[in-house]
């Protein structure tokens, strides 16, 4: 080919492709795939790979790399971002910053700032607001019951003067328990008896207690506890409007008799402690009383002990003591200083020989320290006299016959 012939061919090529290049055609008249829209990768991490760690990312359970990874793609990919924050949201629901449950002192706080603002016209009795704290406490444990806890077993535990024994029964058999034996309140104070007649059982706490297990009130268990409520509302109303002097009506719990302040203090007493039964069933916390509570409850278990110890030796279980003396009423005789510490504590000088004399500090043979709490569980019989942690000093006898009394103090 001549040189014209090259020269000419090459000129017409040149003349026939254009200056200036032509628009595109759109991809979706083409046959070429649509590009890709993902943002590019995170060098090292895919963008797979990288959604993936979100929600480690969102716990803080990434190492330090793949945060840093994680938090360089969530710049560029708003899906990943949007991801991110949905997570993250739902991270901080997994972990509330407070504990659900309330506080078992709310209920006291708030009402003591109402009535520090405005007086009741009518105020509960000093005497029976540890019964009505108390009560308050157990009906707030009650309230999210289902059946499955209210027909959890439960085993009523108590010392009979000489050994520990038990009885089971369920969380409603609890409540019918204290139903049965709060009505002895009630009768003394005009209410309703919660039985209806006369238990055939006698009329002690534990015979009305059988009483209301036999004829009771059978499923569903939770059905109990309206009635037990609305009769502790009852009686708390009944005492206030009565007047301070309603504090010294008697209170027949068949062998013995209490003036209903004392009385109120003991169904306080048995109150947490079957609160306790209950929440131990369940498995779930629960604080003891209020120091100021739970002082008048220490202080009354205190002031029977003389009374325990005198039955104890009428009964046959205690040993006389070598060097016991009889003294007339109201004199001093020997005495055992019981220390309790703690919140509620305190100290009393308790008379060995005889209900009707004094304790006294000059006539003290020995010293017990124990803990309140420990202190009422023994009284409550769910710590064995052998067991309870006590610091002694002194007539370790006399000593043995002070937890001893403590733990009969129990009952069904």
């Amino acid at each position: 080919m001549s040189p014209a012939g090259y020269g000419g061919e090459v000129a017409g090529r040149v003349a026939r492709q254009p200056r200036i290049p032509l628009p595109r055609g759109s991809v979706e008249d083409g046959e070429l795939p649509p590009p890709d829209l993902a943002p590019p990768p995170t060098p090292g991490l895919d963008h797979q790979v990288l959604r993936s760690l979100l929600g480690a990312w969102a716990l803080a359970a990434c190492s330090p790399e793949e945060a840093g990874a994680v938090e360089e793609h969530l710049g560029s990919c708003p899906g990943c971002a949007d991801e991110a924050l949905r997570l993250r949201a739902a991270v901080g629901l997994l972990h509330p910053p407070e504990t659900l449950d309330l506080d078992p002192a709310l209920r006291t706080r708030v009402l003591e700032h109402c009535l520090g603002r405005r007086p009741p016209r009518i105020p509960v009795p000093v005497w029976a607001r540890p019964y009505d704290a108390e009560t308050a406490r157990l009906d707030a444990l009650l309230q999210d019951f289902g059946d499955a806890e209210w027909d959890a077993p439960v085993r009523l535990r108590w010392f009979d003067g000489a050994a520990a024994t038990s009885r089971p029964t369920t969380v409603g058999g609890v409540i019918g328990h204290l139903l049965a034996v709060d009505g002895l309140i009630a009768l003394a104070l005009g209410l309703a008896d919660p039985l209806g007649e006369p238990p055939p059982d006698g009329t002690g706490p534990a015979g009305r207690t059988e009483t209301y297990w036999r004829t009771g009130h059978g499923p569903p268990a939770h059905a109990v506890r309206g009635p037990w409520r609305d009769q502790v509302h009852d009686i708390v109303r009944t005492a206030s409007f009565t007047g301070s002097g309603a504090g010294k009506l008697p209170v027949s719990y068949g062998e013995f008799t209490l003036p209903l302040h004392d009385a109120l203090t003991d169904r306080a007493f048995e109150c947490w402690v079957h609160a306790e039964d209950i929440a131990d069933a369940v498995d779930y916390p629960y604080d003891p009383p209020s120091p100021r509570h739970l002082h008048h409850m220490i202080d009354l278990a205190a002031r029977t002990l003389p009374t325990a110890l005198a039955a104890r030796r009428q009964a046959g279980l205690a040993r006389p003591a070598e060097t016991r003396h009889l003294v007339t009423a109201g004199g001093p005789g020997r005495s055992v200083r019981l220390e309790i510490e703690g919140s509620g504590g305190g100290e009393w000088l308790i008379p060995l020989d005889s209900p009707a004399a004094v304790g006294s500090a000059d006539h003290e043979v020995a010293h017990v320290a124990l803990d309140g709490i420990e202190f009422c569980h023994l009284a409550a019989g769910r710590v064995p006299p052998e067991e309870a942690v006590a610091g002694q000093l002194g007539d370790r006898t006399a000593i043995r016959e002070i937890l001893l009394a403590t733990a009969t103090l129990s009952r069904l």
